[in-house]
């Protein structure tokens, strides 16, 4: 399946992801600048089921987050395709919400996963996903990679 066939709007993940084997992850993120951090993170939520599922914020919701003015840098059509393009990643889920919350309630994951740096006890995605006897756990990061310090490094030297 070529990436741009595994970037679906929330308004399609139902019927994408029925088709989905499972145990199916879900994890939730910009992704703006695709680094070693979220391969690895990926790679590792991957391993924590058989098919993992990418809920990515649309340009407007990653507006919402307060990451700066001029984020995104990458449109979110784009984004998809590169996540996509990793063989850890079944399917791309392009969200509006500030939060993904609906869209689990609906795709109902057996696992969800954040990056090592939240708190998973005080995110309300904890909550849903446990209600149906789903998992929600941290996975840590790798050290020196994020998108934020990569962007003010590129501005310094730029």
């Amino acid at each position: 399946m070529r990436a741009i066939e595994k970037v679906v709007h929330e308004d399609d993940a139902l019927g994408a992801v029925a088709r989905l084997p499972r145990p199916m992850v879900f994890t939730n993120g910009v992704f703006d600048i695709l680094h070693r951090g979220h391969v690895s993170y990926l790679e590792a939520a991957r391993e924590l089921g058989v098919s993992l599922v990418v809920g990515l914020n649309s340009d407007a919701s990653a507006r919402q987050l307060g990451k700066g003015p001029d984020r995104p840098l990458n449109k979110e059509l784009d984004r998809g395709i590169v996540l996509a393009g990793l063989a850890s990643v079944s399917l791309v889920v392009v969200f509006e919400g500030r939060t993904p919350v609906e869209l689990i309630q609906r795709l109902k994951p057996d696992v969800y996963v954040k990056g090592g740096d939240y708190d998973m006890e005080a995110l309300e995605e904890t909550r849903v996903v446990r209600s149906w006897g789903g998992r929600s756990l941290a996975i840590p990061f790798v050290d020196g990679y994020s998108t934020t310090s990569l962007v003010r490094r590129i501005r310094r030297e730029g």
